[in-house]
């Protein structure tokens, strides 16, 4: 949590000192295809925090603003949350000023209720945790190979597993979570 908080402030750092130090010396503008820009872009890729439809943000603050980037998504979540809470605008009015469904709104405003500005980051989308091949999936599969006296294929293995458990899985998925298991238990094992 610590290191994350550290990203979202660096992150913050980085914008601000970067954009107005750029801003003073252009006259209030920033270059649209300024090298500057091309950073921030590379940097909100990399985190997965780019707004997926940037062209659709109207509202007036990000309209020739060197602060404000309509592709920078948390900021723009930022800003659409303000908008309603602040400036008592509208929920669908402020979804649509900010290229955002009115969902997306109700899930942010959620997320940040609860967690704050981390809230805000992306999520990797996806299972987060293996689903099918439990701890107690692997223990049946590593006392079938302790039984078995050698290590089997991962198709004997995925048959076995369909067997004993009632779980279909992918023979190299197997392989890939029952190899590190078993060195932990070698690891556990008393000697």
């Amino acid at each position: 949590m610590r290191d994350l908080l550290l990203l979202i402030v660096a992150h913050m750092l980085y914008l601000i000192i970067k954009t107005h130090g750029r801003f003073a010396l252009q006259g209030g503008r920033m270059a649209a295809d300024s090298r500057q820009r091309v950073r921030r872009r590379q940097a909100l890729q990399a985190h997965g925090a780019t707004h997926p439809r940037p062209q659709a943000v109207s509202d007036p603050l990000y309209r020739g603003s060197a602060f404000f980037d309509p592709n920078d998504l948390v900021q723009v979540k930022y800003e659409m949350l303000r908008s309603v809470a602040k400036e008592g605008r509208a929920v669908v009015d402020a979804a649509e000023a900010f290229g955002l469904s009115r969902p997306v709104y109700y899930v942010t405003w959620e997320l940040f209720n609860r967690e704050g500005l981390p809230g805000l980051l992306p999520r990797k989308r996806g299972p987060k945790r293996p689903h099918k091949l439990t701890e107690e999936a692997l223990a049946v599969l590593a006392q079938a190979v302790r039984e078995a006296e050698h290590m089997p294929g991962g198709a004997e293995l995925a048959e076995l597993l369909a067997e004993r458990c009632g779980i279909h899985a992918h023979p190299r998925s197997i392989l890939r979570r029952l190899l590190p298991y078993l060195k932990r238990q070698e690891k556990k094992r008393p000697r």
